[in-house]
């Protein structure tokens, strides 16, 4: 079976309030990590048909802050599949009023598609449509390269 990337597409928002906002009234940033592990297990769990289970946080860059009545859009995509694993890119952005959008937050995460007995097992693969998606492709085999150097190297 051959999956889209627009196939698995997921996006979530959110209204800051007091509860999601840290001592210096930003953000907490692990409350957005849960929101981000949330959107990446949706995006896998539409492209694999599977429950899923997050393996590696690869990346996680904070690029601004958010605050409190801040509106966030947190969208992730299949960037890259293995045999059982698959990337999702989740973007986060605070959201203006006029609609503009500012980048806060990017991650790239790694989720393991499980069978009923709870081992891993296969997933459909990745029809590239375009250049852009060639790109993220080709940038994920790069990461997914270097992730599999540390494991030998830690073993």
């Amino acid at each position: 079976m051959i999956k889209k990337i627009k196939d698995s597409y997921a996006e979530q928002v959110q209204i800051l309030t007091q509860a999601n906002i840290n001592g210096y009234n930003r953000l907490f940033g692990g409350q957005l990590m849960e929101w981000i592990d949330i959107v990446a297990a949706v995006v896998a769990r539409r492209h694999s048909g599977r429950n899923v289970t997050t393996a590696v946080v690869d990346t996680l860059t904070f690029q601004a802050p958010a605050y409190p009545n801040d509106t966030l859009i947190i969208c992730g995509h299949i960037t890259y599949v293995g045999k059982t694993s698959m990337e999702v890119c989740v973007k986060t952005y605070v959201e203006q009023l006029d609609s503009s959008r500012t980048l806060i937050n990017t991650a790239y995460i790694i989720m393991v598609a499980i069978d009923e007995n709870e081992k891993p097992t296969e997933v459909p693969r990745l029809l590239i449509e375009t250049d852009e998606e060639r790109a993220e492709w080709e940038a994920a085999e790069k990461r997914a390269a270097i992730r599999k150097k540390r494991r030998a190297e830690n073993f």
